[in-house]
């Protein structure tokens, strides 16, 4: 990465031109407070810790809504929520050094793939507007809540301020009340309504347009998430922006042509000049 194309990067996240997309890697420094334990992100550390630690079996481990359909059929949806509830919302962490980089630097919009708090820590005191994604539940034709944060607690809300940042959680999290996107029937219905335009606020539909992107600590190796991220981002400029994955495979290479993403062959801490310590 050239200091150019960081300098560019940074100035575009700071003005609002380039939105941050972060994926479970942002959180890779993540660590328990009690334990020293990571924290589980990604779909493989995911799996393990709904399973009590140990990998579930090999056709089940492809992918984290896989899984955790298995285990709503078996158990429940609660059971579910309740391990995300624990991982999540129970449990303290440290503060991840990307959260800290973009507390400093708040952009205006930023999208969220993980399930955890920091994000919305980081912008905890100034007042935002949250977008928290939900399926499979009825009485609604949209796939997402918004609320309103004042600094001291988050309310419903029925309007976005554009004049505040933007927080975009689509696959939930436990705050201000628990809601997530994880199993195959979550995603199902989500990713159908997000196809269809009901799981993204119409402020936020005007606002994407013509934006570019940046995506930090997310692979592109699993439809799952590429689908997301495609619809999530429609509408971009073109190119639509930048991707950082340090060894990129040939599929991600394709696929990132094909969505006119830029490839950086660097991680998300080589951008913010922070090591993770293993």
């Amino acid at each position: 990465m050239t200091p150019e194309l960081r300098d560019t990067l940074i100035t575009g996240l700071k003005n609002g031109r380039i939105v941050p997309y972060l994926g479970p890697g942002v959180l890779a420094d993540v660590r328990c407070l009690a334990t020293g334990a990571p924290i589980p992100a990604d779909s493989d550390s995911l799996i393990i810790a709904m399973n009590g630690g140990k990998p579930m079996a090999a056709k089940l481990m492809y992918e984290f809504p896989r899984a955790a359909m298995n285990i709503e059929l078996k158990r429940g949806r609660s059971t579910v929520t309740k391990f995300l509830n624990r991982t999540y919302g129970d449990t303290v962490w440290t503060r991840g050094a990307v959260h800290d980089w973009l507390k400093e630097i708040r952009p205006p919009y930023v999208i969220d793939i993980n399930r955890d708090t920091q994000l919305q820590d980081s912008y905890a005191d100034q007042p935002h507007n949250l977008i928290v994604g939900i399926a499979r539940l009825g009485g609604t034709d949209f796939r997402y809540k918004l609320y309103f944060w004042d600094r001291v607690a988050y309310h419903k809300s029925e309007v976005i301020n554009p004049a505040l940042p933007i927080l975009f959680k689509p696959m939930g999290t436990p705050k201000p009340v628990p809601s997530y996107i994880a199993s195959d029937a979550d995603y199902v219905d989500y990713i159908t309504e997000l196809m269809g335009g009901f799981s993204i606020p119409p402020a936020v539909k005007e606002l994407r347009q013509g934006k570019q992107y940046l995506l930090m600590g997310l692979r592109l190796n699993r439809d799952t998430e590429r689908m997301v991220m495609s619809d999530i981002i429609y509408a971009a400029a073109q190119p639509a922006g930048w991707v950082l994955i340090q060894e990129p495979t040939d599929k991600e290479r394709r696929f990132c042509k094909k969505q006119g993403l830029e490839l950086i062959e660097a991680d998300v801490f080589d951008l913010i000049g922070a090591e993770v310590m293993a």
